[in-house]
């Protein structure tokens, strides 16, 4: 069945975007304020770059537990642009791949997102999280 499902049918539509001119505390705010991993940085609609929680995590050097995290990780992002901090060369798929192929390309490599482009323009988003609903599901 995972043959020949397309991800279409697991994909999110309604995207949270980035600017490429976006801070980062705002990256941060969506990412909490969402509950989400992933946030594709767009320009006229066309993805060019992926920034994810981890990312920031890299960059903070602040444990979250500790009081005063929010000041220093707004003084660290201050230090960094959106472009320095985000992936560039994102892999992307189409809404006709199926979930197996999906699955598969996730299995290969580092990420846990994948941006879905039809004709140049970003139309939605599969994580490894939609992979796992999907499966649980069946």
């Amino acid at each position: 069945m995972k043959d020949t499902i397309s991800v279409a049918s697991i994909m999110t539509k309604n995207l949270v975007t980035l600017k490429v001119d976006d801070e980062l505390s705002h990256a941060e705010s969506l990412f909490k304020k969402n509950k989400i991993r992933h946030i594709p940085v767009v320009e006229n609609g066309e993805i060019i770059g992926m920034l994810s929680f981890t990312d920031l995590l890299r960059i903070s050097f602040v444990d979250a537990v500790d009081d005063d995290a929010e000041d220093v990780n707004a003084e660290v992002y201050n230090l960094f642009t959106m472009r320095q901090v985000m992936t560039k060369n994102v892999v992307t798929i189409t809404a006709d791949t199926t979930i197996k192929q999906a699955a598969t390309m996730f299995l290969e490599s580092e990420f846990h997102a994948l941006p879905v482009v039809e004709n140049g323009k970003i139309t939605g988003i599969v994580t490894t999280t939609d992979l796992l609903r999907y499966f649980i599901s069946e």
